[in-house]
């Protein structure tokens, strides 16, 4: 395979502005489930690192926000661990959200369409506890922003999780990355969708994206303070990360 002329052509999806970027979501919402689901492990990562944010039990009388929710996956993980909680799913695509809503869903959850920077937390009822993002930062325009936008969203005191990629500082996850996206991901989506602009782009900007050191500087300079990075079990083992932060109880700087 010759990455060269392959690589030209994901960076043009790359340097796509968000607007194409949720565009090619709202394309990709109808078989996201379904691709999703030939991830191993997929759900219950997304769970591991939901029970990271180390609420309490049942998540009685919390805020949880879901941002970047999708179809509605990650909100499954959360409202399967805190299902006293209230949690908002939000996410820029309609796409996604409408097949999110379209699941049942008990009444403590809800479904807002919005991107992160137009975020505020008077818009989502009040500050929140906890603040989980899985797959999103990633493709935000502005990493740095999106990160304080989000860290402006909690109480002081308030929990962050970010579920992310990351492979820059290690060879091996960059190699078995884009093995697995070349040889399973890009040909499936292809098949699944009749298009491969997302799944190209998802390989590409996993590339370019932050290594685990990077992104838990930009979670410090944001305002986080007990900031670190845990492993997930698996093929994706040194490619996909749990990042945890922390609002100060004096709020975020």
């Amino acid at each position: 395979m010759r990455f060269d002329a392959w690589g030209i052509m994901a960076r043009s999806v790359l340097d796509m502005g968000a607007g194409a970027v949720t565009d090619e979501f709202d394309r990709a919402a109808a078989s996201y489930d379904a691709l999703v689901a030939a991830n191993p492990g997929y759900h219950r990562h997304l769970r591991i690192s939901a029970r990271r944010l180390g609420l309490p039990r049942r998540g009685e009388g919390l805020l949880v926000l879901d941002l970047g929710c999708g179809t509605g996956a990650s909100t499954a993980a959360l409202a399967r661990l805190f299902p006293r909680a209230r949690i908002i799913g939000v996410d820029a695509s309609e796409g996604m959200l409408s097949r999110a809503r379209a699941k049942k869903w008990k009444k403590n959850v809800h479904f807002v369409h919005a991107r992160v920077e137009e975020l505020s937390a008077d818009r989502l009822g009040g500050p929140a506890d906890a603040v989980f993002a899985a797959y999103l930062v990633r493709n935000c325009p502005d990493t740095g922003a999106a990160l304080r936008r989000m860290g402006g969203l909690l109480r002081p005191g308030g929990r962050m999780v970010l579920h992310e990629y990351s492979v820059a500082d290690s060879p091996l996850a960059r190699a078995v990355w884009t093995a697995v996206c070349w040889g399973i991901v890009i040909p499936l989506g292809r098949l699944v969708t009749g298009r491969s602009d997302l799944y190209r782009y998802l390989w590409r900007s996993v590339l370019r994206f932050d290594g685990v050191r990077g992104l838990r500087r930009r979670m410090d300079r944001a305002g986080l303070e007990n900031v670190r990075a845990l492993p997930l079990p698996g093929w994706q083992r040194g490619i996909t990360h749990t990042f945890l932060g922390r609002v100060p109880a004096g709020g975020a700087s």
